[in-house]
């Protein structure tokens, strides 16, 4: 067997829970006694935590019944990958009236287009007839009712060709709402389809075709594969050293001839208690601040398949600026 197939096998058991078998807990004390503490190595902090990555609650936008389940638990999906399918039956027929409202504006604006040719005719007919009675009146062959007569014609062909134009306009305003309005519908439709919106492991499917959901209800959570960290409890005085982006160090229960590298992503700004997961009474009994370690991505993304989350180890980071990792915290990963 291959180095890194060792390194893969040991990496499967991460899928080991809390409430793994003694096996698993005399590994881990075993781990425990071969670091030696947080004291065995100057200007070097430790503490023990669990290989965590970050999980997504996949949830329906819209409110309605479950037709279709395609993720099933363990699965890795791509990003935007169909995880399920909601009854879209109803959303469909929306969108048909939208797109037949859109039609319905198109014809009103060629009914428009078809006013103002008519009332442009019209006005040139009012203007030729103005201008004939005006000659006529200058010439004193025409009265000044009948000159008033056509001016009164002129200005309401004038009127009835502005009316025209307004609902042309009219009729652009109906047609981008209706638009508008299918593009909404289209997007509903859509959101109806819930897709990854990460590329990760499907931990839990929680719902089956049938089910009637209520919006904003998870139908799969994902694990997100490209950020696995460990969280660890450190005191006052090694974290008042730390800085986000320092390096750090993991040695996991499974795999103890490996030492991963990771970085210092997070620190805490505010004390606390350490979990009851600490191994020794007396760490319960101080104050600590939670620092978060983070597995790099590219390291992530070459023992995806391996990766699972759930496994103890141990954290270390430098206490001391620029102190030196020891021979036995040298980075060491399969290639």
């Amino acid at each position: 067997m291959t180095r890194s197939s060792r390194f893969a096998l040991s990496l499967a058991l991460l899928l080991a829970l809390p409430g793994a078998p003694a096996l698993a807990e005399t590994k881990f004390e075993a781990l425990l006694a071969r670091f030696g503490g947080a004291d065995r190595y100057e200007g070097i902090a430790s503490s023990n935590g669990r290989i965590e990555a970050q999980s997504v609650d996949v949830a329906t936008k819209y409110a309605g019944r479950v037709t279709e389940v395609l993720a099933g638990e363990g699965d890795i999906v791509e990003a935007g990958a169909v995880l399920a399918q909601l009854d879209d039956r109803d959303a469909k027929a929306q969108l048909l009236a939208a797109q037949a409202t859109v039609l319905q504006a198109q014809a009103s604006k060629q009914m428009a287009e078809a006013s103002v040719m008519q009332a442009q005719s019209a006005l040139a007919v009012a203007q030729t007839s103005f201008d004939r009675v005006k000659t006529l009146n200058a010439d004193g062959h025409a009265s000044q009712a009948a000159l008033d007569d056509a001016t009164n014609a002129l200005n309401t062909a004038k009127a009835a060709l502005a009316t025209a134009k307004a609902q042309i306009s009219n009729a652009d305003a109906a047609i981008a709402a209706s638009e508008a309005d299918v593009e909404r519908l289209k997007i509903g439709l859509d959101d109806l389809t819930i897709r990854a919106p990460i590329r990760g492991r499907v931990l839990y499917k929680l719902r089956e075709p049938g089910e009637v959901m209520a919006a904003g209800a998870a139908v799969v959570t994902l694990l997100d594969l490209t950020d696995v960290y460990m969280n660890i409890y450190l005191p006052a005085s090694v974290v008042g050293t730390l800085a986000s982006g320092d390096e750090a160090r993991m040695v996991l229960d499974p795999i103890p001839q490996y030492v991963v590298p990771a970085r210092v992503t997070f620190i805490s700004p505010q004390a606390q208690f350490t979990p009851k997961s600490v191994e020794t009474a007396e760490e319960r009994e101080d104050l600590v601040f939670r620092v978060k370690l983070a597995i790099p991505r590219e390291l992530l993304e070459k023992f995806e398949a391996q990766v699972k989350s759930g496994v103890r180890g141990l954290g270390f980071v430098r206490a001391a600026p620029g102190a030196e990792w020891p021979a036995d915290l040298t980075v060491n990963v399969p290639e």
